[in-house]
């Protein structure tokens, strides 16, 4: 009795070929699936100096959404006309 092969199951064939990929090879045809959905975000270099870690930025933006919660705003609105100062006159 002969005995059976052992192939590891993360070794490829060497003998594939074009032929056994019908509909061809296609760079990045899951890359728009993985985008949307991830939620990784690319900081600039200058940014990423300052915040190294996950925590850090996470911890930065959380500050900063709480004071924007928390500012207030200017009770009226301009009506977008200066006044001349001076007196009256025209």
């Amino acid at each position: 009795m002969k005995k059976a092969k052992t192939v590891k199951p993360d070794e490829m064939r060497a003998e594939y070929t074009r032929a056994d990929f019908p509909g061809g090879f296609v760079r990045g045809k899951y890359a728009a699936r993985i985008a949307k959905g991830s939620n990784i975000v690319v900081l600039a270099p200058e940014v990423a100096a300052v915040f190294p870690t996950a925590e850090s930025v996470n911890k930065a933006l959380s500050s900063l959404i709480r004071v924007a919660k928390t500012a207030t705003r200017p009770t009226t609105q301009s009506s977008g006309r200066r006044r001349k100062r001076g007196g009256a006159s025209r």
